[in-house]
């Protein structure tokens, strides 16, 4: 029997049970989010899933004009930024154990946790495997039923990128609330095993000098997501243009050529700094959970049970994935940047040649991306997501598809328990809302 690309599952495989759940992968990681919360579950050094949910506050009852054609699509670049920054700091805080990144010994106690619940969605649940010398219900430890210790010493720490590791920052407010995470003390008893960890209970106010801490550790996450815009800003949009500026000549000379070699430029830069991060490990382990969210999301909309076995059998792309996202955010910027009359702007305010005209055209560039990113949303997104089986889609989503060989990888079955465990506290809640919805909630539910 012939074997069929990633490429061509994707399209032909894609589940009957479509689903508004997505995810993102993290360090050690992967967060899903669904209508209602989003979840984080991490593999930690020990062997455990450590998963922690919060609320989703979007506003949508009170502001619903952010679920507009086209407002929607910038609310949900915005939405996944700033939860994107929080899960990678939960990450950061549980991957690497300890301050310094060193990994707890495997018989060290881990931190105290309250007891197991186990909250599945679709039927099933995903059994996490725990150290030595704990059952192994998933059958991944090794022949002496240990699992072998992670090479942690000496790894950039991600914890000291994202912040102080003593407090969580909810800066952003993506959420209603967004508890403190600290280490619990220890406690001779662990869990039990195959189910993950929750999240600790929130501490006590900290003593004088706590706030001042925080305050520190909210200033550095939100210095770090500005510098994060800045960086794309400068990377996909002012150096481009320069150097399209180079090669083509003035903007309003020949606008058409100009537009098209700054967007192969942009793509261009896109894929070469894709290729050049996956080359680090830290980053090459986060596309196999990228590949894993994808395989999770696949398993659950051709609704089989929620196991690493029957994970494994999906392709590692999805049609609705954020990549493909991207490139369509990129393609539909030549058009939108062609069309919107740059040169009646220069015409009539008279901009004369050089630096003031080029930087002219950037500014109207920034300016245009959320009427590029809302477009983008509803082709990629709304439409294309909604109509796999298109022949018009495939041509539409081809690119961002072949992009996807680049950020994900074959995960193995670890990095799939991670993903299911966070895909069921989501769809938990999703069916507990769902239970306690009147038939007319549900309708206006489904409808956005």
């Amino acid at each position: 029997m012939e074997r069929r690309s990633d490429l061509s599952r994707a399209f032909s495989e894609d589940g009957a049970r479509k689903t508004h759940v997505g995810g993102q992968a993290l360090i050690e990681g992967v967060m899903m989010r669904g209508r209602y919360n989003w979840a984080v579950a991490v593999r930690e050094p020990d062997g455990g899933i450590y998963v922690e949910e919060h609320d989703l506050a979007s506003g949508a009852d009170r502001n619903g004009w952010m679920h507009w054609p086209l407002v929607r699509g910038c609310r949900a670049l915005v939405e996944s930024l700033m939860l994107g920054y929080k899960a990678l700091e939960i990450a950061a805080l549980h991957a690497f154990g300890d301050e310094e990144g060193a990994p707890r010994a495997a018989g060290e106690a881990p931190a105290a946790e309250g007891p197991a619940e186990a909250e599945t969605g679709a039927g099933a649940s995903a059994e996490a495997p725990r150290p030595a010398p704990m059952p192994d219900p998933a059958g991944l430890a090794g022949d002496d039923g240990s699992y072998e210790a992670r090479e942690d010493e000496g790894r950039f720490s991600w914890q000291r990128d994202f912040g102080r590791p003593e407090v969580m920052v909810d800066a952003l407010g993506a959420q209603r609330t967004l508890e403190v995470v600290g280490d619990a003390p220890a406690v001779p008893a662990p869990p039990s095993a195959g189910a993950p960890r929750p999240a600790p209970a929130p501490e006590a106010p900290a003593a004088d000098g706590a706030g001042k801490g925080e305050s520190f550790g909210k200033r550095e996450m939100a210095l770090s997501m500005v510098l994060g815009l800045v960086l794309g800003v400068v990377l996909f949009i002012v150096a481009p243009a320069f150097i399209t500026n180079l090669i083509v000549g003035e903007y309003d000379q020949r606008t058409v050529l100009w537009n098209v070699v700054d967007g192969l430029l942009r793509v261009a830069v896109f894929v070469f700094y894709l290729w050049l991060i996956g080359r680090m490990e830290d980053i090459r382990r986060m596309f196999m959970y990228h590949g894993a969210e994808h395989k999770t999301i696949h398993c659950y909309e051709h609704e089989l049970p929620l196991t690493p076995k029957n994970a494994r059998s999906f392709p590692r792309l999805h049609v609705r994935c954020g990549t493909a996202f991207l490139i369509m955010v990129m393609v539909i910027a030549i058009f939108v940047y062609t069309i919107f009359p740059v040169n009646a702007l220069i015409d009539a305010w008279g901009v004369p040649n050089g630096a003031p005209k080029l930087a002219l055209v950037i500014l109207v560039r920034i300016l245009l991306m959320p009427l590029i990113a809302g477009l983008s949303y509803e082709i990629t997104v709304k439409w294309a997501g909604s109509h796999p089986d298109n022949p018009l889609v495939r041509v539409i989503l081809w690119p961002g598809m072949q992009m996807q060989y680049l950020t994900t990888n074959e995960p193995d079955d670890e990095q799939l328990a991670c993903a299911i465990a966070a895909m069921e506290r989501v769809l938990a809640r999703e069916e507990a809302e769902a239970r306690a919805m009147t038939p007319a909630e549900a309708r206006a539910t489904s409808v956005r």
